[in-house]
């Protein structure tokens, strides 16, 4: 279960606003700069998303998940803008993104056709691939070796966060599904994991080599260059393979793995930027 001391603190961080960066701002390296950039471009709609699909069901739910909810909102709603930031550097660097843009959105909009109840299973399952992601991504720094010091800062900040956060969308599934049967809640929970991993690796992967595509990388030495970035070196996606098989385990709750001394990291200097205005709304 969560942790009944865990508090979920938005933190209002602004990046590389007056900076320029390199096209290939993490160690000059064009596919783990793909990599990053591609998961990016999904962020604002994605999270716009997850933030819809949880407040469906927050009415009702006891005071405390509701605090966690509006928090987590709040953290969202900063991330959108800080990726929309971002993604503004990678237009800017010359790459055309509406193809990646158009796949995110067709994807969503195709969601939204599922039930209320079924865009919450999917929001619960991508925010643990978020959440196993960002674990690795703060425990080991060859992720970010050779980054933009900013670029760098933003993808550390934003980690922070979605561990802090990573079962807000599994309790409000818990309580939105409190009349199902154990068994039901799992098999629905696992088999929208299945599809929600599908779906994520082909897409991102498409988006990768299209941004690859753009300069000028292209077949077996764009796949075979992250494929081996993927699941080599530094293998982030194999790394991550056991936590995520973790979620299908009867009983599993996002805290089983309690990695808080990772937001602690909060206070280290790469986790800080300018600080910025007043937090988003969570209305």
């Amino acid at each position: 279960m969560t942790p009944t001391d865990l508090t979920i603190t938005p933190r209002d961080r602004r990046f590389g606003r007056d900076r320029a960066t390199a096209r290939h701002w993490l160690n000059g390296d064009p596919i783990a700069t793909a990599f990053f950039n591609a998961l990016s471009i999904t962020f604002p709609r994605g999270e716009a998303y997850f933030i819809d699909s949880v407040r469906a069901f927050r009415d009702g739910v006891p005071d405390r998940l509701a605090g966690e909810i509006a928090a987590f909102i709040k953290q969202e709603v900063i991330h959108s803008r800080e990726h929309l930031a971002f993604n503004r550097q990678v237009t800017d660097h010359g790459y055309d993104v509406s193809r990646l843009d158009a796949d995110v959105t067709m994807m969503l909009d195709l969601a939204k056709q599922r039930p209320p109840i079924a865009s919450l299973a999917a929001t619960m399952a991508l925010e643990h691939f978020t959440a196993i992601l960002a674990h690795e991504l703060l425990s080991d720094p060859r992720h970010l070796d050779g980054a933009d010091p900013e670029s760098a800062a933003l993808w550390r900040w934003h980690a922070i966060e979605e561990i802090e956060h990573k079962g807000v969308a599994h309790d409000t599934w818990v309580h939105a599904t409190r009349d199902w049967s154990r068994f039901r809640r799992w098999w629905v929970k696992t088999a929208m994991m299945l599809v929600v991993t599908k779906h994520f690796l082909h897409h991102r992967a498409r988006g990768m080599m299209d941004l690859l595509r753009q300069d000028g990388i292209t077949g077996r030495r764009a796949w075979g260059g992250l494929l081996r970035y993927a699941l080599v070196r530094p293998g982030i996606l194999r790394r991550v393979a056991r936590p995520w098989f973790g979620y299908f385990l009867p009983g599993f709750h996002p805290w089983a793995v309690d990695d808080r001394a990772l937001i602690a990291l909060a206070d280290s200097p790469y986790a800080h930027a300018r600080p910025g205005g007043a937090l988003p709304s969570a209305a």
